[in-house]
């Protein structure tokens, strides 16, 4: 009973180190296109075979870097595999994170409709 609890546990760990690691590897990248990158989150399949990485951007055209960073992911795989003390390091897929983008945009809408009733 125990192992089965054991497993999501360790993919829990192993996605937030991918997490922070690739924080650190995306800064190393000279590609103009990847700008500013915060990695949200990752979701590693139950096989370890691929990771869903979703990223934000401060600054910078987001399909521009995700293209970038999927072009790199092969060699921020590899950073990776040198990190990670795991067999099989997963295969990454970069996609925009448009969940800050659409916070920033009800927060704007909430202040105009706030500014409207105050007149009213």
């Amino acid at each position: 009973m125990r192992h089965k609890k054991a497993i999501p546990n360790r993919s829990f760990r192993i996605a937030d180190q991918i997490q922070r690691d690739l924080g650190e590897l995306i800064r190393e990248l000279k590609d103009p296109r990847v700008g500013m990158v915060t990695i949200n989150s990752v979701d590693v399949t139950a096989d370890y075979a691929h990771a869903k990485v979703y990223f934000s951007l401060l600054m910078g055209e987001p399909s521009e870097c995700e293209a970038g960073l999927n072009e790199a992911a092969g060699f921020l795989r590899n950073g990776l595999f040198k990190r990670l003390q795991i067999h099989t390091v997963p295969t990454l897929h970069f996609h925009f994170d448009r969940t800050t983008e659409h916070a920033a945009e009800l927060s704007a809408l909430i202040r105009q409709a706030n500014a409207t009733r105050a007149k009213d």
